[in-house]
């Protein structure tokens, strides 16, 4: 995945970077530039000096951390496309390499760095902006039907992706099976007769819309869930059972949100029963 559209990523490095930012601003106040009328040898000697009386210890402390915090913005540079050219020395990254201003002969100068990083935080400011105007809609895993989730989390996380699809169908059959009172048939069989328009008898507990049943917008549900369910036991769960073919993710995703639309159909319907 190219780093510059992924949204989670481009959070990452902002983040960082304001981390970053606000550690190097403290560790300056520890600091005098050396630029100016009084600068001390320019171009030899350090471009940041410690000023008098500096707490050594809390410098330690930010150099450490501006260390950390840049070798997590390693790629922040070539996302950004923020970066240095020195003569003599090419192409300087300068951000992992904001330390340089304390050596002799420095390639960078404090405000070059606070410039540099202020740049990259605007491009990654329009970097986000442009990742969300790309982006696409996701399926989240854990926002499918609970039934559904939490019976093929632990295959899935595992890297058992078709048979988390397989376990995942068992249970939403199971579903239908437990408010019909049936398990005396294959399950395509059963999911047909739980949707049929016959009338309900004691041993043949029907799955109806709610509604009016002399509604066609009901009939119509009703129809197309006594062929949308058996459809679905036949080419998702069926395959998955019986098969040994791997699944990839997209498509084991895929047929984990059908089980979860399903799921949350049969939620919705009531138990038509005989009359008492």
């Amino acid at each position: 995945m190219d780093p510059r559209t992924s949204t989670d990523y481009l959070d990452f490095l902002s983040e960082r970077l304001r981390q970053f930012i606000g550690a190097f601003d403290e560790f300056m106040t520890h600091h005098v530039e050396n630029v100016g009328p009084g600068s001390f040898t320019r171009g030899l000697a350090p471009a940041v000096f410690p000023k008098e009386g500096a707490d050594e210890e809390r410098v330690r402390v930010l150099t450490t951390d501006l260390n950390r915090l840049a070798g997590s913005l390693m790629d922040l540079s070539s996302v950004t496309g923020v970066r240095m050219m020195v003569e003599g020395r090419g192409v300087i990254d300068p951000f992992v390499n904001w330390e340089r201003i304390t050596e002799p002969k420095p390639v960078l100068e404090a405000s070059t760095v606070r410039g540099c990083c202020l740049q990259a935080a605007g491009r990654l400011d329009g970097l986000r902006a442009r990742a969300d105007a790309l982006s696409s809609p996701t399926i989240q895993p854990s926002l499918l039907h609970p039934l559904v989730w939490s019976t093929a989390q632990r295959l899935w996380n595992d890297g058992h992706l078709r048979q988390a699809v397989s376990a995942a169908a068992e249970a939403v059959s199971g579903q239908m099976k437990e408010l019909t009172n049936r398990r005396d048939a294959s399950d395509t069989s059963l999911w047909q007769q739980a949707f049929a328009q016959d009338a309900p008898r004691p041993d043949k507990l029907r799955l109806r819309w709610p509604g009016d049943q002399a509604d066609q917008d009901v009939k119509t549900m009703q129809d197309g869930l006594r062929q949308f369910a058996p459809g679905v036991n036949m080419v998702i769960r069926n395959p998955a059972t019986h098969a040994d073919e791997p699944l990839s993710e997209q498509a084991a995703l895929e047929r984990l949100a059908t089980l979860s639309v399903l799921a949350h159909f049969v939620d919705q319907c009531e138990v038509g029963r005989p009359p008492e």
